[in-house]
């Protein structure tokens, strides 16, 4: 056996000189015509200056990661690092292995430089044989005059990535947005011990980078509310598909499953696809908060808690649960829960406005919540509302909602997640900021503190909510919201 024979290579190859000669002629020449500059690189460059602003004289590295393998040699679907994505414009499923730059110039200021893997030209290996990046595999990408042309920086070849990055790392401090590419954190960190910068200082200046980056999204400028505003309304499509299919996922099997085809289906076609793995649980599952296995049948009678959202091509991201009764129709005891949830929901949504604390939200919704407990007798013997809502000896009411009611909404579904708590939860609302609303009730089928009649139900009501100058706006505010105007939804979808 040869040691060609050996090696543990399966595909395919076409090797021949005569070959490579062959498949380099008789192509029709490419396009001349440049790209316009987008209006998400407008927005980007306005940030690169904010954050210019914040670190001058600091090289900033803000990687879009690489490809992720899912299996041998198949990847998963490419996601840019958010960072990146808000700093440069590049949404969908731009670019692989891109490095943002910015270097810091004598005249103060910095320059963005884009590395990336340009488009390769048709007589070389890569285009024709490599399937990872090769135009004949996975199509062609930009060329280094594309991108300048589309975002308004300055491309390179991702080849001079580490050269430009170990530059005097010495005497220049050099940022990396850690979390976005082990490997070339990896590099960087390399690089910069090779000049003598100590671990630990090296952790804590690539955190503030991230921090920063992550704090200065919390407020959206007109621009961003549009974008989410586009996510919202590419989220009604989906759950009204979802509506219409109610009447047949019953006798389907494995119901859940088809719910979320059917929203991924439209989610797709309507933007970039999903902004998270959606929660389609009927039944008892609606109690397990995270449930996105989504393996379970869905019996006529029961609920179907569906929370999804439309992430469009620009990475924005809707994030809106409804709780459904599959025949249309609520039982008296489905009625019931729904209808203390929507009272907590137009609670904590009555709580938004400028100069209202971020708590205050949630506040405000959890103590309809612990009203209706209370009143139903749920609460241990001689605890009273107040009692169950005293942070330090009470708590009892989160047995049947252990969550928060809201957070931060934007790129990410769980957006500004490096904010610390005085910036977060102990914040001040702001015009700009978007929030979710998102109380819940929960009764598990084996939870024998609870009546009957409640065990095996779970809902909850999220809708996604912008803090003005005098108040808020509801992105998902023409959606139905009361269990009346649920019904008339589901009756109204299915009537088309």
């Amino acid at each position: 056996m040869s040691e060609e024979q050996t090696k543990p290579e399966n595909r395919a190859r076409p090797t021949t000189d005569e070959f490579r000669t062959f498949v380099a002629q008789g192509w029709a020449p490419r396009s001349t015509q440049l790209p316009e500059l987008t209006e998400a690189a407008r927005r980007a460059a306005v940030r690169r200056d904010e954050l210019s602003a914040a670190f001058p004289g600091d090289r900033l590295v803000i990687p879009a990661g690489g490809l992720k393998v899912r299996s041998n040699d198949s990847d998963y679907v490419f996601r840019p690092h958010t960072a990146f994505a808000y700093l440069t414009g590049l949404g969908a499923d731009r670019e692989p292995d891109a490095v943002l730059v910015m270097e810091p110039t004598e005249q103060g200021g910095h320059e963005a430089v884009l590395y990336f893997r340009p488009l390769a030209g048709r007589d070389t290996e890569e285009f024709f044989g490599d399937s990872r990046y090769g135009e004949f595999w996975v199509g062609a990408r930009p060329s280094i005059e594309d991108v300048e042309a589309e975002l308004g920086l300055t491309g390179a070849h991702v080849d001079g990535f580490a050269d430009a990055v170990g530059k005097d790392a010495g005497a220049v401090t050099v940022r990396v947005v850690r979390d976005a590419e082990a490997s070339l954190t990896a590099r960087v960190d390399e690089l910069r011990t090779q000049n003598g910068a100590q671990p630990e200082a090296l952790t804590a200046a690539d955190d503030e980078l991230a921090h920063r980056v992550s704090t200065m999204r919390m407020v959206k400028d007109d621009w961003e509310l549009g974008q989410m505003q586009d996510a919202v309304d590419a989220t009604r499509v989906g759950f009204d598909a979802v509506i219409a299919e109610l009447p047949t996922v019953a006798e389907r099997g494995r119901g859940e499953r088809w719910v979320e085809g059917v929203f991924g289906l439209h989610a797709r076609h309507q933007g970039n696809g999903v902004g998270y793995d959606s929660i389609c649980a009927a039944g008892d599952h609606a109690n397990t908060l995270h449930w996105i296995k989504n393996t379970g049948d869905i019996a006529p009678d029961e609920l179907l808690l569906l929370d999804a959202g439309v992430e469009v091509d620009s990475l924005f991201t809707a994030d809106v649960t409804r709780t459904l009764p599959i025949n249309g129709t609520f039982t008296d005891a489905q009625r019931e829960v729904y209808d203390a949830v929507c009272d907590a929901q137009q609670a904590g949504i009555d709580a938004i406005r400028p100069g209202a604390k971020f708590s205050d939200v949630h506040a405000a919704a959890i103590r309809v919540i612990a009203e209706r407990l209370h009143g139903w007798g749920l609460l241990p013997e001689g605890v009273s509302v107040e009692d169950t809502l005293d942070t330090e000896h009470g708590q009892y009411h989160r047995r049947w909602m252990v969550h928060g009611t809201s957070h931060h909404l934007g790129l990410d579904v769980h957006d500004c997640a490096l904010a610390t708590r005085a910036e977060y939860m102990d914040a001040e609302l702001a015009p700009g900021m978007v929030l979710t609303v998102e109380p819940g009730l929960y009764f598990k089928a084996d939870d024998l503190l609870v009546p009957e009649r409640f065990r095996g139900i779970g809902v909850r009501i999220e809708d996604d909510v912008v803090v003005t100058q005098d108040g808020s706006r509801n992105l998902t505010g023409e959606w139905p919201h009361t269990s009346a105007e649920v019904e008339a939804w589901i009756a109204e979808v299915q009537a088309r």
